[in-house]
């Protein structure tokens, strides 16, 4: 019995040392993560203080009235680095009203098209045009205020229905909202609430994927901007949800110019124009129907025989 005693107060002596062995080990080794991070959220910081203010465009006088929506990139050359290239040598039109389709596997430049065309980079050669006026030409925050936009994430704010639906347009009346409500067909669905439209709205509200996305195309119907940008809109969802989803965005698009960035090639099949890009450059253009009689790129991506991504 003394022998079975002894043992164990070894075996706590033991497991004790090892304790006081490995403590301060695992203390070391969190501070070197604690460091790592904040050297990675310096650099960051510091990254920030340096980077160049954006020119002064109080000079600049032009203005974008009454726009049709006609756009064209001509010769258009960008890198977010001056040694790397992205876009190379782009050239494309869209007429006022079109439907126009970006496809192309992931890094293919189909994006950085989009940030370009609003100014949240400025091009290195070449130029963007707007009813046949250069963006560089007109000030930023006009370029912007040409657009609605309905991204892949949604994003939703504390508040109510009625104030996330009227984000960014000051002056929408109540009537904007539900009439923009009941063309995505998601009024029906608000009217059940407590509250209706003043229900408050936040990470707890119990939204699905596609209520989500039909909110923000409702805030991009409010914004009634002349052009719309889709990138990869339904890419989040199921075929069933994306088919109602697709119904409000037609809606949407009625009469507007609008530049949809797909990788579901199944969304784009009414495009007026469609352009497979690849490394920055346009490498197939054409409708649906004549870019599968090509038997190219685009029907090997459209048939499953290559990945986007």
């Amino acid at each position: 019995i003394k022998s079975s005693a002894a043992s164990d107060v070894y075996k706590r002596q033991f497991m004790m040392y090892v304790r006081y062995f490995t403590q301060p080990l695992s203390q070391i080794a969190q501070a070197a993560q604690s460091l790592q991070s904040a050297a990675a959220a310096g650099e960051r910081v510091f990254e920030f203080l340096e980077a160049k203010e954006m020119d002064d465009e109080s000079n600049k006088t032009k203005t974008l009235d009454n726009v049709k929506g006609d756009v064209s990139f001509e010769h258009v050359k960008f890198g977010y680095d001056e040694d790397r290239v992205i876009i190379h040598d782009f050239s494309a039109q869209a007429k006022a009203g079109q439907k126009i389709a970006i496809v192309g596997p992931t890094g293919a430049g189909k994006t950085t098209l989009v940030n370009l065309l609003m100014r949240f980079y400025e091009i290195q050669g070449g130029k963007i045009c707007i009813d046949g006026i250069p963006t560089n030409q007109v000030k930023r925050e006009m370029v912007h205020s040409q657009f609605c936009m309905v991204l892949q994430d949604t994003w939703l704010f504390d508040g109510t229905y009625r104030e996330n639906i009227a984000y960014g347009k000051p002056g929408v009346t109540d009537e904007q909202v539900e009439a923009a409500c009941k063309l995505v067909g998601l009024d029906h669905y608000i009217k059940t609430l407590p509250k209706g439209y003043d229900t408050e709205l936040n990470d707890r509200s119990s939204l699905s994927a596609g209520q989500r996305q039909l909110l923000t195309i409702a805030r991009a119907m409010v914004e009634n901007a002349p052009m719309i940008i889709l990138d990869e809109a339904t890419s989040s969802v199921d075929t069933r949800t994306e088919r109602h989803i697709e119904h409000g965005m037609d809606r949407l698009m009625a009469e507007r110019t609008t530049l949809v960035i797909a990788h579901r090639l199944s969304t784009v099949r009414n495009a007026n124009a469609i352009m497979v890009l690849e490394n920055g450059e346009i490498i197939e253009r054409g409708d649906h129907d004549q870019l599968l009689e090509q038997k190219g790129r685009y029907y090997e991506l459209y048939t499953g025989k290559k990945q986007l991504a």
